[in-house]
């Protein structure tokens, strides 16, 4: 399973883009969707997680990374669920069609074509710039 091959130890502290990944899904991106000006599909930290995790592993996350999963991402996968979940509060991520895919990976949306991830962020524009 990616996430839990590497050095076999687990980390008794998450590091720090774990802990900015834990931040911003349990706590900043939850509050920005309860704003009443926010029209996002979801608000709860767990949505977040599954979007995100989802997304980054390009399918249902726990097929991926070792349970709990804030224990067994790896640097890259983190790092990248970080910009996804800043990509999403800056608006260059579709949440909307990020839960879409989620939710079709794991049966319970009819599957439809969607754009690689981040195809679309300014993050990944720059990037390639």
């Amino acid at each position: 399973m990616a996430g839990s091959v590497g050095s076999g130890r687990r980390p008794d502290r998450p590091s720090d883009i774990v802990r900015r990944y834990l931040n911003l899904t349990q706590n900043v991106l939850p509050a920005v969707a309860r704003r009443p000006e926010t029209n996002w599909p979801i608000a709860n930290d767990h949505c977040f997680q599954r979007i995100v995790l989802d997304a980054v592993c390009g399918g249902v996350w726990y097929d991926h990374i070792k349970r709990p999963a804030y224990r067994n991402l790896t640097q890259e996968q983190a790092t990248r669920a970080v910009a996804l979940c800043e990509a999403i509060l800056n608006g260059a991520a579709d949440l909307e069609e990020l839960n879409q895919r989620s939710l079709a990976w794991r049966g319970k949306r009819a599957a439809k074509a969607f754009q690689p991830l981040f195809q679309r962020t300014s993050l990944q524009r720059k990037r390639r710039a």
